[in-house]
């Protein structure tokens, strides 16, 4: 009896002993798990950071690519054979003068001029003084003046389509100034689809220089010509 009863004692402290180590390896067991999805955890977060740092970092070296480049990606200056010079209206010196070289290289045979109809300098009309400028010109033979109406380069193609129709050939060079000249292109080949165009560059640095940076003027002359582009690629192309 004695002897059967030290084996049940024993057994209940085996059994007992035996409940005691599952409990403790399973706490074990739960602990490292808890513990490898914590570092899991952690190393997610760190990595999601890391993407976010990466992804920021993409964005400003972009950003300061495309500062860096933004004036320059507003001049097209790439004059081509053609059969009409036009200048667009808006500058009366340089615009100009910019046609006549071209002009007297060969690049046109004629130059037309637009010019605002209602436009008033003092007490003269601005097309009174256009045709005046012209009558002086060593030129003047191949020379025309074409009255526009419109306010925006979209309203002033449109009136300048008028005036080109009645000059020979398809082929036009616009003449505008440097940082004009991507939008202006941009929107006669849209608007005037039966004509050729290309495009040069009349510079003025004091409305504008590449490294706008340097200069407030240049400054305000790229962001108000870069509203405008993208106005006109996202908005006004489409109506």
């Amino acid at each position: 009896m004695k002897l059967k009863r030290t084996v049940q004692i024993l057994a209940r402290y085996n059994e007992q002993s035996s409940r005691t180590a599952e409990q403790g390896l399973d706490s074990a067991v739960g602990n490292s798990t808890g513990t490898d999805i914590w570092r899991q955890t952690h190393v997610m977060a760190i990595l999601k950071k890391r993407r976010v740092w990466v992804f920021a970092l993409m964005v400003a070296v972009v950003l300061v690519v495309f500062a860096a480049n933004a004036g320059r990606m507003l001049v097209v200056d790439s004059p081509q054979r053609s059969d009409v010079i036009l200048v667009l209206a808006g500058e009366t010196e340089l615009r100009p003068a910019r046609a006549l070289e071209l002009l007297g290289q060969g690049y046109g045979r004629r130059v037309v001029l637009d010019v605002p109809a209602a436009a008033m300098v003092y007490q003269f009309n601005e097309i009174e003084l256009a045709e005046q400028y012209v009558r002086h010109l060593p030129q003047a033979p191949s020379v025309a003046v074409c009255p526009i109406a419109g306010l925006s380069t979209r309203d002033e193609a449109h009136d300048a389509e008028k005036c080109l129709a009645q000059e020979q050939g398809s082929r036009v060079l616009i003449v505008t100034s440097d940082f004009h000249t991507r939008r202006a292109l941009s929107i006669f080949r849209h608007e005037i689809p039966g004509k050729s165009f290309a495009v040069a560059a009349a510079y003025d640095d004091t409305q504008f220089g590449t490294r706008w940076w340097t200069h407030r003027q240049w400054a305000k002359t790229l962001v108000d010509e870069w509203l405008r582009l993208l106005w006109w690629t996202a908005v006004d192309r489409w109506r």
